[in-house]
Parts: structure tokens; C-alpha cells; sequence
């Protein structure tokens, strides 16, 4: 099975420009994605649309594919990316693994589980999901839920909180079910993800703007998978501090 690694990465953001390369103890956000990423995939490339991007990434030695502006999403960068790498490698992929470039303590046991999905040919898309920690808040819309049916598929992604308990204070509600935050950390089949992106944008995906909602919606399983390992995404320049003090307490060896 031939695996390709992407990371999504563009420069303008509303609430973070810059983002992908912020510097977190002395590298730039996207070379902590990029290192981690490509001890699992031989073939790992950065996809994004901006010259300062892939001039970072070339000067610390990473794989770069540019692509258009006008992506609207990191899956369609990684549909058209696909297509560039295997027309120029002369590779035909079997499953793409699209890692989220602002996750810059993503583990390589975490990826691989994600890949190992594919060895059911049933599989379609693959994803990661963390139970959340006690104390840690569940209702961030930044941290999309999930639950699941008994096979282990999506049923619904939201920014609010799911599944609502009826006659419990909310206070109360992460002691009486065990909630999901989603990892965005996908994996597709080749030919499922250049089906999903030619797909219209649809209502639920515009209301809560994840896009996963797009492929729920017009009928694509999309299978999840649990880690225990924690990981920091870097919304916010706030998210950004939190990290660069992560990052001096491994490289301390705390």
C-alpha cells in the first residue's frame, strides 16, 4: 500500500496569520509537523499556495508541493496536491493522510494507527479522536465533537456539545458521558478523496463549518479511531504560548 503524507499550509488566517510559521523553540511550526510526519510516510510533502511557506520548508530540507489560492478547505489542497506529486513521481497512491499543519506535537504512533485503518478495504476515511480530560472544556467550540455508532463510524461532528443530557446540569455533564474531541487528522482512500472534493458544500457543513460534514452528508463513512496521546492544536497566538512551554519542557527532557 503506497501512502502519501500531506500537510495543508497557508499563510493567511483570521485569527492567526503567519501561523504555519510561528517559531516554537527556535523552528518554525510546520518543521515540527513535517519531522514527526515524515519518520512514518517516505513520501511527505508540504501543500500549501505561499513562496514564504515553501521557502521555509526548503531551507530546513522538506518536500513542497505548491498548489492554488482558491482552495477552500485543506482537503481540496490535498486533492490537487495529489495529483502534482503523482504526476511527477510517477506514483499511484493508494491512501492519502492529510495531517493538520498547526499540530505540532502530532505522534507518529497516532498516524500510523490512522493508517492502519486501511488494512479493512471497507474503509473509506479515517480519523482520530481524543476522549477529553477532566477539567478540559468541552464546550470550546474549537474542539469539535463527535459521536459514534456501534461500528465505530461518525454519526455527527458539532461544535456544540453531543450529545445534550436531558435533567443534568451541564456542569455535570462530562462526569456522565465520556465525550470525544476530534483530532483533525485524516486519511482517504485515493480515489474517495478526489470523489468527496468535487462534492458542493453543503448546509451543515456551511452552518458549523467542518467540512467532514460535507461527505457525512451526501453518505461516506468515515471511520475513528481512539489515542490516548495528547496533542496541542495552535488556534490563537494564546495557543501559541502554551505550546512554546510544551516544547522547552521536551527539550529539557522533562
Amino acid at each position: 500500500m503506497k501512502i502519501l503524507g500531506l500537510i495543508p499550509a497557508r499563510y493567511t488566517s483570521t485569527r492567526f496569520p503567519g501561523k504555519p510559521l510561528a517559531i516554537i523553540a527556535g523552528k518554525p511550526m510546520i518543521q515540527w509537523v513535517y519531522e514527526r510526519a515524515s519518520q512514518v510516510f517516505e513520501w511527505c510533502y508540504v501543500a500549501t499556495d505561499d513562496d514564504r511557506i515553501r521557502h521555509a520548508v526548503e531551507a530546513f530540507g522538506g518536500r513542497v508541493v505548491m498548489t492554488s489560492e482558491l482552495h477552500k478547505s485543506g482537503t481540496d489542497r490535498c486533492a490537487e496536491a495529489l495529483d502534482i506529486v503523482q504526476s511527477e513521481q510517477n506514483i499511484q497512491f493508494d491512501v492519502v493522510v492529510n495531517i493538520q499543519g498547526d499540530e505540532p506535537f502530532i505522534q507518529p504512533q497516532q498516524l500510523g494507527r490512522v493508517v492502519s485503518c486501511f488494512t479493512n478495504p471497507d474503509v473509506q476515511i479515517a480519523t482520530l479522536v481524543k476522549p477529553f480530560a477532566p477539567g478540559e472544556d468541552v464546550f470550546n467550540p474549537n474542539s469539535p465533537k463527535v459521536i459514534l455508532n456501534q461500528n465505530s463510524e461518525a454519526i455527527y461532528f458539532s461544535r456544540s456539545v453531543i450529545p445534550f443530557i436531558r435533567g443534568k446540569e451541564q456542569s455535570q455533564w462530562q462526569n456522565s458521558f465520556r465525550y470525544l474531541k476530534h483530532i483533525g487528522l485524516y486519511a482517504y482512500r485515493a480515489d474517495i478523496l478526489r470523489r468527496i472534493t468535487r462534492l458542493q458544500q453543503t448546509p451543515l457543513e456551511l452552518t458549523e463549518s467542518l467540512e467532514q460534514l460535507r461527505w457525512i452528508e451526501n453518505g461516506y463513512r468515515i471511520t475513528v479511531v481512539e489515542t490516548d496521546l495528547e496533542t496541542l492544536a495552535v488556534d490563537t497566538p494564546e495557543d501559541l504560548e502554551k505550546v512554546k512551554q510544551v516544547a522547552d519542557r521536551i527539550l529539557n527532557g522533562e
